[in-house]
Parts: structure tokens; sequence; C-alpha cells
């Protein structure tokens, strides 16, 4: 596991684990700190096929200006959005399965799922679609044409969890070819059919960016004001598939 920070956002070891902390700032200005398994690699090298993550986690508040979380990904931004991008990457197609810390002013969902607070979320993409290229053509004239274009090609799921973030929990996922399943202090909280496509990389992350685009076709970018923040995690366990 590599770790990377913005300046003045910090990782620290702790007894059991890390405590990732980015500092209090105005929105000039993108702060992260994260730490995953993909660092330096092409998409096509990173390395988990089907996965079972467990760790213990809290935050620093119950609504963090940003996003936060832990689990899977095919980091699909690595040259637009960031969220803690290592490489020039060419964007793609979302494919995930993780738990998701989201602020009011995140809306990353294509099909009206839940998209705030904490979420257990999965999305599944192709590589490439023939209906990409008028989706792409048609985001000059109609964002809500693109996003429903969209929500026709990516799979997704999500719920909404009611969990108090600030205090210790369990967290668990459970990923292979045939669905994704969400634990938290060992209970089966959501289970989804929406098995992303691999191969994705393990990261866990807090940052104060937010990415929408919501039904109205409304899309958004950009990085929030907020006081320090930190996303603490110990007995983080992968057994690989």
């Amino acid at each position: 596991m590599k770790a990377r920070t913005t300046p003045n956002a910090s990782i620290d070891k702790t007894e059991k684990g890390h405590l990732l902390k980015i500092p209090a700032g105005d929105s000039s200005a993108y702060r992260f700190a994260q730490i995953d398994d993909y660092f330096g690699l092409p998409r096509r090298k990173f390395p988990h096929h089907s996965l079972t993550l467990s760790l213990r986690a809290r935050t620093s508040s119950l609504s963090i200006p940003g996003t936060w979380g832990f689990g899977l990904w095919n980091d699909p931004f690595g040259m637009s959005l960031g969220f803690g991008a290592n490489r020039l990457r060419l964007p793609t197609l979302p494919n995930a399965a993780w738990f998701f810390g989201a602020s009011p002013e995140n809306h990353l969902s294509f099909s009206d799922k839940p998209a705030q607070g904490l979420l257990a979320q999965s999305f599944r993409s192709p590589k490439f679609h023939p209906s990409l290229i008028p989706a792409g053509l048609a985001l000059p004239f109609s964002a809500k044409a693109t996003r429903r274009m969209l929500g026709k090609i990516i799979g997704e799921d999500s719920s909404a969890l009611d969990v108090d973030v600030t205090q210790w929990h369990s967290y668990k996922i459970d990923w292979n070819e045939n669905g994704v399943k969400w634990l938290v202090d060992d209970f089966l909280l959501f289970e989804s059919p929406v098995s992303p496509n691999p191969p994705l990389g393990l990261v866990v992350w807090i940052d104060n960016q937010f990415a929408s685009f919501t039904p109205e076709g409304k899309i958004g970018f950009g990085v929030l004001e907020g006081d320090e923040a930190w996303l603490e995690i110990e007995n983080l366990d992968v057994g690989r598939g």
C-alpha cells in the first residue's frame, strides 16, 4: 500500500492502522490523503479480480465536505476529476464496489439511486460501448440526454446506510463475479448483483472534492471549504480471490 497526500495533509501510522487527515481550508485548493495498492500501475494491471476487504473505521464528523471511503475501483477519473489520481490516465467508465461517504454537494448516480451520505455502492461498466459516441456528442447540447444514455450503459446499485460513522465500526466488502455484499459489525446491510468488472485497485481516502451529475442534467465538480477532517482505520485485512 502506497501513501499519498497533498501539502499539509498527513497519513500517520497508529498502533493498528492509519490516520488519514486533511487540513482546514477554503475552496481554492484540493486536499486529500490516500493509501492504495495500484500506484504507478496501468489499469490493466490493477491487482484484484475478486476480494474480501475488512477493516474498522471511524471519521471526525458525520458529514465531511467532500468524499471519503474505502473499497475497490478502477480510478476512472485519472485525468479529469482527480480523486487522488497518481498518473496520467484517460478517463473511462466507472467500475467500483465501496463504502462511499458523500457530502450533499455530491451526486454520483446515473439512475436515481441514493447519492449522499454513507453509501454501499457499486458500478459495473464495459470498457467500451457503442452508445458512448452518441452520448459524448449529445453532452454539449443535452446533459439530461447524456445522463439517460449513461444510465443505460453503466450498471449501478447503492443503498444509503444509517451508521454513526464517528464511532468505531467493523466494515466488510465481499466482492466476486456474482455480486457484492456490504456488512457492518457483521450484519449484512446490502447485497447487489451489480459486480464491477475487474481488475480493480484497493483504495482508502479522504478529500474535499465533489462531483455531481443530477437528474436535472446539472454537472458540477470542484473542491469545498471545510474544517480539519480525518478518517482512521485499523485491522485492515484483504483476502484475494
